[in-house]
């Protein structure tokens, strides 16, 4: 549940803006990424973690570019290969996939100024979008691979539901489907104690109608983060999250289109 609880954070908090005291993307050439960068990236995030401050941060401010360039990089490749599998994806570029690292402070008892994990969130349109997305999360001992819908809006969650009431049977394959169980073992996200307005207790889907959240993910280890196959384990995740995002996008897409409508 923590991770989730980042996740919504994230995504609710993570409105680009300019960064402060210069934090920005590193102009200088970047190295091909490795296991030595992730490395870096690690540490530098672990001792931000301990000096969480802006005096430590004007300090330290190559090794946060040096850390953010290796991220973006990451990035980057990721989204090269997600445009295979996702042509809508296409326009986006890394940094509109990244969230800064600056906290919004203005109504958080939490007055640390930075957030202590790098993230970025993969979804058509944009991090503002609706719809699914595909999400990374690096932080040390915290890492983790979501994909989904996170507390959509009211109306979003309807047209799910929507969706669900239809075509519940392609939604049980999909989770049901053994490469998903042994990667994700179930579909998460929070759910009402009973069935949801204009749907029937013993409908066979109830399980899935009742949920708030439609999240597939698990956590990655320190080590797997700086193996050298990182992002093909990322992108392995991702390809079996695929076919939830797809039944997701569709449920959004054709009800704002009118189809699938009675």
């Amino acid at each position: 549940m923590l991770h989730w609880l980042l996740f919504l954070f994230i995504i609710f908090s993570g409105h680009p803006k300019k960064i402060a005291f210069g934090l920005q993307y590193s102009r200088k050439p970047r190295q091909p990424l490795n296991s030595v960068t992730m490395k870096e990236v690690l540490e530098f995030l672990q001792q931000l973690e301990q000096n969480n401050n802006k005096e430590w941060m004007g300090a330290n401010r190559q090794r946060y570019q040096h850390a953010r360039a290796a991220f973006h990089d990451l990035v980057s490749e990721l989204l090269k290969q997600l445009v295979d599998i996702e042509p809508g994806l296409a326009p986006l570029r890394p940094q509109d996939c990244i969230f800064r690292q600056n906290r919004d402070i203005r109504f958080s008892a939490n007055k640390n100024p930075y957030k202590i994990h790098m993230a970025a969130y993969f979804a058509v349109g944009g991090k503002k979008s609706d719809g699914p997305a595909y999400y990374l999360h690096i932080q040390p001992g915290e890492n983790f691979i979501g994909g989904g819908i996170y507390w959509p809006a009211s109306e979003t969650l309807k047209k799910i539901r929507q969706e669900i009431d239809y075509s519940g049977q392609e939604l049980a394959a999909i989770v049901d489907e053994p490469a998903f169980k042994h990667q994700f073992r179930q579909l998460e996200g929070e759910k009402l104690k009973s069935s949801p307005k204009d749907y029937s207790k013993e409908h066979p889907y109830i399980e899935f109608l009742k949920m708030k959240s439609f999240i597939a993910g698990h956590g990655l280890t320190d080590q797997e983060v700086i193996s050298p196959d990182l992002l093909t384990h990322i992108m392995g995740s991702f390809r079996l999250m695929k076919p939830l995002n797809d039944f997701l996008a569709r449920a959004v897409e054709e009800s704002e289109s009118g189809e699938g409508l009675l």
